[in-house]
């Protein structure tokens, strides 16, 4: 299930839900598979400095963020039994409540879907080059700092 080279990951602007139904309905005929774990980010509604957050807009260095994409997933492979792993992340602006991030992992068994699935949320906050700019309800904006 390895792939010999990164994968572009990025969509641009917001992850729509067709599309999530979309790539879990074509693993119903994976027969193999037992279970599925999904990770949705979704953008909030932060009040800092008394403004709310109404949008982020999403930057990347996409050639050095899908390389590390890509080192994690080789990873996650190296130590869990997964069938398949699916990875987008948006790129753009993508609005309060919309989906910005889609982690997507099938196995044969249920426990290591839930490991699999933190490991790799955990591993892409700490070391992918993507960048958040967050755009106040008075059009002002902010890096966003991740936590």
């Amino acid at each position: 299930m390895k792939d010999r080279k990164p994968k572009n990951v990025f969509r641009q602007g917001a992850i729509s839900s067709e599309f999530i139904g979309e790539s879990i309905a074509k693993h119903q005929t994976k027969t193999s598979i037992g279970a599925h774990n999904i990770f949705l980010g979704q953008v909030r509604a932060d009040k800092i400095n008394d403004k709310e957050v109404v949008a982020i807009e999403y930057t990347a260095y996409e050639d050095m963020a899908n390389a590390k994409f890509h080192e994690i997933r080789e990873a996650t492979f190296e130590q869990f039994e997964l069938t398949c792993m699916h990875i987008y992340h948006s790129i753009g602006t993508v609005k309060a409540g919309e989906i910005c991030l889609f982690v997507f992992v099938s196995s044969p068994h249920r426990k290591v879907v839930f490991e699999a699935l933190e490991y790799i949320v955990e591993e892409i906050k700490a070391h992918v080059p993507v960048f958040g700019k967050e755009i106040f309800e008075d059009e002002s904006h902010q890096w966003k700092v991740n936590n």
